[in-house]
């Protein structure tokens, strides 16, 4: 690495870190930035802690305004049925930057919730009317990236609970900032990630919790999806505005998907905690090669194909997570969980017992066990919502609605959300430091803790709660 290289990689970890590019360039002649130095930096900011189990007054009827009615936004908003006419909810407000978003999703509001929502649209300002109104009690933020932490920082600040789409913050500077508004003014910052409350993942919790799978010692998980017609098509994100983070970046951009559900299989933030992490990245082929045969106006990009970060928790646990959304392949986000009595890989589902003693084979489970094992331990929410999940099986075969329904319902009821904002930063923060360890010759980087040291008493995942 040359020293023109050295220096765009320190300027670029004092963004990661909210730190001046000085304070890390003290040896211009090193090829990549002194470990102990980057590691005690990132551990200097501190949390107060004060946010684990955080209650609000219950809220009877929860009244959301919608920023951002693209894709995603016109997705969740069809999540709101149930909740709505059951008097659980209602959306008061929506805002986009474009007329006919807000319209369309006006016009499939009206089919399900009698009241009227007020609409917000025409520039980039239009949604803090949104926030500013004294009728909101939840934000829900479906935008590009850039925005998320801006617009949570600033619902928090004006006493709203907010929930947003993933990931919630790009920049160590921007986690500590949502932790310490969270803080401060004690309003729910909920990461929105849809696969915590799959049927697969709440099944797979829920042997962990019966004691099926003995002790986990090691998880993987992964968001692996080709989207490359999808990031470059003219409208399907809006401006293009996805892939312009290939195009400066090297990393793993969404971390949720994989990071979510083997967080809570782990225990993580509840008696154990991320320590550091390693991350590479391969070389880029796969988007640039379809850039090019689309005739896409950019052909050159920095992320690789295929990102993987392997994770050490402090309690001696590891998580490999993998990001590709270049390459044509099969979906999968791999959910596998291994335990000292137990494995399971998904992408199909697949369940290995070990039981208490040593084997011969080395087979998965037959169709009628596995198929058992799932009657038996199907994780309670998925039985009690069976017939509004298959009326919502858009919502990604119904995850969108479970999760929305979570979150309804804990507002409604004052409870400690399933997914809270120490979560919400630490599954964001990975981007980042992710980043850091990729630019800095795969270099282990310590994860700070958002927690306040909070993680270390354990405590009962709370979507293994009951909830009417």
């Amino acid at each position: 690495m040359n020293r023109k290289s050295f220096l765009n990689l320190t300027a670029r970890a004092g963004l990661f870190l909210g730190l001046t590019p000085s304070l890390l360039a003290q040896n211009t002649e090193k090829n990549t930035i002194d470990t102990d130095e980057l590691n005690e930096m990132l551990l200097k900011q501190k949390a107060k802690g004060n946010l684990v189990g955080l209650t609000s007054k219950p809220i009877s009827k929860v009244r959301v305004g919608m920023i951002g009615m693209g894709n995603r936004g016109s997705v969740l908003i069809q999540m709101f049925e149930y909740l709505i006419k059951n008097n659980h909810a209602e959306i008061v407000a929506l805002s986009d930057l474009k007329e006919d978003k807000v319209k369309k999703n006006n016009d499939y509001l009206k089919t399900i919730q009698t009241s009227k929502a007020d609409l917000y649209y025409g520039n980039d300002k239009e949604w803090k009317k949104l926030v500013d109104r004294d009728d909101v009690d939840l934000v829900i933020i479906a935008t590009p990236w850039e925005y998320h932490t801006e617009m949570s920082v600033y619902g928090m600040e004006k006493g709203k609970h907010v929930a947003c789409e993933q990931p919630m913050a790009m920049t160590l500077d921007d986690c500590w900032k949502l932790v310490e508004v969270a803080e401060r003014t004690q309003r729910h910052c909920f990461y929105m990630e849809n696969c915590c409350f799959n049927g697969e993942e709440l099944w797979v919790l829920n042997m962990i919790n019966e004691g099926v799978f003995g002790e986990i010692n090691h998880a993987e998980g992964a968001y692996i999806h080709d989207l490359r017609k999808h990031m470059m098509h003219e409208t399907y994100y809006e401006n293009q505005w996805r892939i312009k983070h290939h195009e400066t970046k090297n990393g793993n951009f969404y971390t949720g998907h994989g990071l979510g559900p083997v967080s809570f299989y782990m225990d993580i933030g509840r008696g154990d905690a991320y320590d550091f992490l390693v991350s590479m990245s391969s070389r880029e082929q796969s988007l640039s090669s379809a850039a090019k045969m689309e005739n896409f106006e950019t052909t050159q990009f920095a992320c690789g194909d295929m990102n993987t970060s392997l994770i050490k928790t402090k309690n001696g646990k590891t998580i490999m997570l993998q990001f590709d959304t270049h390459t044509g392949r099969p979906y999968s986000r791999l959910n596998t969980v291994t335990g000292t009595k137990a494995v399971h890989q998904g992408y199909p589902s697949r369940l290995y017992i070990g039981h208490e003693e040593l084997q011969w084979g080395h087979s998965w489970l037959k169709a009628e066990e596995y198929q058992d094992y799932r009657e038996r331990y199907d994780h309670p929410l998925w039985k009690k919502l069976r017939e509004q999940i298959d009326a919502n099986a858009v919502g990604h075969g119904g995850m969108d609605f479970v999760m929305v329904y979570r979150l309804i319902r804990c507002l409604n009821e004052g409870l400690p959300l399933d997914i809270n904002a120490y979560d919400s930063v630490l599954w964001s923060a990975i981007t980042p430091l992710s980043e850091l360890s990729v630019a800095n010759k795969s270099a282990p980087t310590v994860v700070p803790d958002f927690t306040g040291g909070s993680w270390q008493k354990p405590r009962k995942n709370e979507v293994l709660r009951d909830i009417l």
